[in-house]
């Protein structure tokens, strides 16, 4: 396996403050998913790495807002060079640190790079409007200011993407950034310090401080000169953060958990189906916000769709992810491994039966590692468990259903709203339905991933704000009125 990641990485553990590496009292190892072998060790911090942070970002924030847009625009391009010209060993380090198969990295990179290269793009867009006056020789400005430093707490199953997601529009905006990666996937956004440093980026502009969410992510939402909460992650972590920045009166954006419905009509090409059901379940073993996580299929069409599905599913290559051929890797922690494992057991009890199940790698090698078969359930229970709570792995539930009024109501009786699937050849059906669904995203004959210029937001308990586009750049900025009377 190659190492050369460590290049982009501190030799000792330690947070990337204000350009320079900074040592911690303490550190935790970081394991390969696939062998459960450790990495490295990354600094664990406390509450008072974060005020260092803190303290970088709100020092360099006035001199970068100072910045015109269109040169810190440049700087996002620089980034987008230093990330591609690294792009190999950045997918490298992701599969090795999360688990993903290697082609998924590789995708993810790019991803990166062009959510960068977006914002970047924005770089000469208007920032403020004039406005109608009911005054004689006067004018009304709007003008966006930034909000000054943002806190980002990112996940782990798209490390790479998502800190690119968040730094990107904050920086054009004039904001600085400090970027809170999870316990389990530290290491790619160090690597990215290191290449922002590489791009020019101002001292202070980009900071990542590593450790736990109890103790990192809390001082973080706490600390009076944080202006706003950006956070991908769990419902149960977005509810504390919420209440805590509450307190502040401070502005969130959450993209929370997920319960993707994945709608099949008879009318639907259902070999596409039935193929694309298996890639938005199993891809990045399950742990994607907008998976499919359960599948509804009209029972007229049912049978010719489960024998395409169980085709689709017989080609999925669980294996070492850094192989070519390998389409799915481990679970991101035994934490998750576990949750998996006792949901399927879960639905079992309640009576699902396995449809079809693939095998795990048996090399002594992949013996720590936190391996889990892709599954396949039928014959479920409108109770049962795996329908309600998100089972972030690569589990799939088939529910039929006969007509469209009761697949709308059991995608909907859902405590989640992100994102949702449609596939049908009629016009009028699809814009119906996707009018009906209660939720953020409806994807019609196509699945994920999202478009960067669409904007990326749950509904319910899936979050509130959001990613992407011009939508997503707006979380960034405040607006400022300026009165103007210029009558002699």
């Amino acid at each position: 396996m190659s190492t050369d990641f460590k290049k982009l990485l501190p030799e000792n553990a330690a947070h990337f403050i204000n350009n320079s590496w900074v040592s911690s009292k303490s550190s935790d190892p970081v394991t390969n998913p696939a062998t459960g072998e450790t990495i490295a060790q990354v600094a664990m911090g406390s509450k008072a790495d974060a005020d260092k942070a803190v303290a970088a970002a709100k020092k360099a924030q006035k001199k970068w807002a100072a910045v015109p847009q269109p040169q810190r625009a440049e700087y996002l391009y620089e980034f987008a060079r230093q990330i591609e010209k690294n792009k190999k060993t950045l997918a490298t380090l992701l599969t090795t640190e999360q688990g993903k198969p290697l082609a998924e990295s590789e995708g993810e990179v790019d991803t990166a790079i062009l959510m960068l290269r977006f914002y970047a793009g924005l770089g000469w867009k208007r920032t403020g409007h004039v406005l109608a006056s009911n005054h004689p020789h006067h004018q009304a400005i709007t003008k966006e200011s930034p909000l000054g430093v943002v806190a980002a707490i990112i996940p782990w199953n798209f490390p790479l993407a998502i800190f690119a997601r968040k730094t990107a529009p904050a920086l054009l905006a004039g904001n600085t950034i400090v970027v809170k990666p999870s316990e389990n996937t530290p290491l790619c956004s160090l690597a990215l310090a290191t290449l922002s440093h590489a791009a020019g980026i101002p001292n202070g502009v980009i900071n990542v401080i590593c450790g736990e969410g109890s103790k990192v992510g809390d001082a973080l939402v706490k600390h009076p000169d944080v202006e706003l909460v950006t956070m991908t992650g769990s419902t149960r972590a977005g509810k504390i953060i919420a209440k805590n920045a509450a307190e502040k009166v401070i502005p969130v954006s959450l993209e929370l958990g997920g319960k993707a419905p994945f709608i099949v009509l008879a009318d639907a090409d259902i070999e596409k189906a039935a193929q694309d059901a298996i890639d938005a379940r199993m891809a990045n073993c399950g742990q994607v916000c907008i998976c499919n996580e359960r599948t509804y299929i009209q029972r007229e069409a049912y049978e010719p769709f489960m024998r395409a599905l169980k085709k689709a599913a017989e080609k999925i290559i669980v294996g070492d992810p850094l192989a070519k051929k390998t389409t799915m890797g481990p679970k991101v922690s035994a934490a998750e491994k576990e949750h998996v494992e006792q949901l399927l057991a879960q639905t079992k009890k309640e009576g699902g039966n396995i449809f079809w199940q693939g095998k795990i790698p048996d090399a002594k090698k992949f013996k720590g590692g936190n391996w889990v078969a892709p599954t396949i359930v039928t014959d479920l229970p409108a109770h049962a468990t795996i329908l309600k709570e998100e089972a972030f792995g690569p589990i799939l539930p088939v529910v039929v259903f006969d007509t469209i009024d009761e697949v709308i109501r059991l995608a909907n009786d859902c405590e989640y709203g992100l994102s949702s699937y449609l596939y049908t050849r009629d016009l009028l059906s699809a814009m119906q339905i996707s009018d009906a669904l209660e939720y953020g995203e409806v994807y019609i004959n196509r699945y994920g991933p999202e478009e960067i210029n669409g904007f990326h937001a749950g509904w319910k308990l899936s979050g509130i704000g959001g990613d992407d586009g011009e939508h997503g750049y707006q979380l960034y900025v405040k607006q400022k009125t300026v009165y103007l009377n210029y009558q002699s």
